[in-house]
């Protein structure tokens, strides 16, 4: 039995992951960790264990130390910030006997900056750019983009931090917030408009499977609401972007339609916060990714259920001798 250790358990990815992973075909040996000791993260995994921050100084040994102790096979991360940790560090990981699933290194550094990111996208010339500046002058990109335009950090996960500027009082309320690393970007489409990608990447410029959804955000950046549609409309643009950045495993591709055009919103070099709808639509791209890199199984597309999700409040009940389920 494979035993899987997923970080960030407490949260929606996370344990989103954990859940994905309990509906497997195979039975996995499941422990979730977090910095946080009261939450949910115990009631998906076999074992849950307390860690410690990511940026402390003992996290590497403490990492490590588990994956011995544990007999890890593989670690997903469930925060972003274990990601640019671990991409520090994959020797180590593997030296210690467990797979980090990671994207490439070339990848999840290009994604981290987003004006690194859109630089690239321009110069190659592909037609899903969404034109952006670093200027910081409100008349300059108001005349540039239009009203209103759009203000987001450099550097962050999905949709976080992400405002919609309407006037210059906006403008100076978000710059303040966000601080000097921001960029300004034109607003294409509409909310309606949304989709989220999950492919399958092979690193070598394709990829074998993917799941669309239309999406409507949660005030958090989130998938809140989402509808399952083919990703006909989306598969040339995918396939050029896997064919200029050769991602690896579960890659999430954000975008938005402007009348014909499909632009791209945002690449997640990860498994994002819808993975656990998209498991419950057929699409179970942690149990993809255990199949392909442990396993040595070629992945094909899963065979999709049409529908659609809503996201909702729900509590997780833990007895002092039981769980309430």
């Amino acid at each position: 039995m494979r035993t899987i250790l997923v970080s960030g358990a407490s949260g929606i990815v996370g344990y989103g992951i954990l859940r994905s992973l309990q509906q497997a075909k195979s039975t996995y040996k499941l422990i979730g960790t977090s910095i946080y000791c009261d939450s949910v993260a115990p009631g998906f995994c076999d074992f849950f264990i307390e860690a410690p921050a990511t940026n402390d100084p003992s996290y590497l040994d403490w990492l490590l130390d588990t994956i011995d102790k544990y007999n890890v096979d593989m670690i997903i991360p469930g925060i972003e910030a274990d990601v640019y940790k671990w991409i520090l560090h994959v020797e180590d990981i593997i030296q210690s006997g467990a797979f980090p699933l990671i994207n490439t290194t070339e990848l999840v550094k290009l994604c981290k900056d987003k004006w690194v990111f859109y630089n690239k996208l321009v110069q190659s010339g592909l037609p899903c750019v969404i034109r952006s500046s670093l200027d910081r002058d409100f008349i300059k990109l108001e005349q540039s983009f239009g009203l209103p335009f759009i203000l987001k950090p450099r550097e962050g996960f999905g949709s976080k931090g992400v405002k919609k500027i309407t006037d210059i009082k906006t403008f100076l309320e978000v710059k303040k917030e966000i601080g000097e690393q921001f960029m300004a970007q034109e607003l294409v489409g509409t909310d309606e408009d949304e989709y989220t990608t999950a492919a399958f990447c092979d690193g070598r410029g394709g990829y074998v499977g993917a799941i669309t959804l239309r999406r409507k955000l949660s005030k958090d950046g989130f998938t809140e609401k989402a509808e399952v549609i083919s990703s006909d409309d989306f598969a040339e643009i995918i396939s050029e972007l896997c064919w200029l950045l050769k991602p690896v495993g579960p890659t999430n591709f954000q975008f938005r339609k402007d009348g014909e055009s499909i632009k791209l919103l945002e690449i997640n070099p990860r498994i994002s916060s819808s993975t656990s709808i998209r498991t419950a639509f057929g699409y179970n791209e942690s149990e993809m990714a255990v199949n392909y890199f442990l396993e040595k199984q070629e992945q094909t597309q899963p065979i999709l259920r049409m529908g659609r999700a809503v996201r909702y409040t729900d509590e997780y009940v833990f007895y002092d001798d039981s769980i309430y389920l």
